[in-house]
């Protein structure tokens, strides 16, 4: 997948944070900001259902995508 570059603003501590993640994982930043964003987005989950899953596109991005929703939901 090609990769773009882009130019973000974020809080000076979560930048701390994200450059302490990919000194103690050995990854790069971007790879650090990159796995949060696909965590956050639902996006990890889709990748693990298309490797291992039988379900075509479709049926696996409605999973995707419902539980993404029921994770944003939090607690009840």
């Amino acid at each position: 997948m090609t990769k773009t570059r882009t130019t973000l603003t974020v809080e000076s501590d979560i930048l701390r944070a994200v450059k302490v993640r990919a000194a103690r994982t050995g990854k790069g930043e971007s790879q650090v900001i990159e796995e949060a964003l696909r965590r956050y987005l639902g996006l990890d989950l889709l990748d693990k259902i298309w490797e291992h899953g039988t379900m075509n596109e479709d049926e696996a991005m409605a999973l995707a995508l419902e539980a993404q929703h029921l994770s944003r939901k939090g607690p009840h």
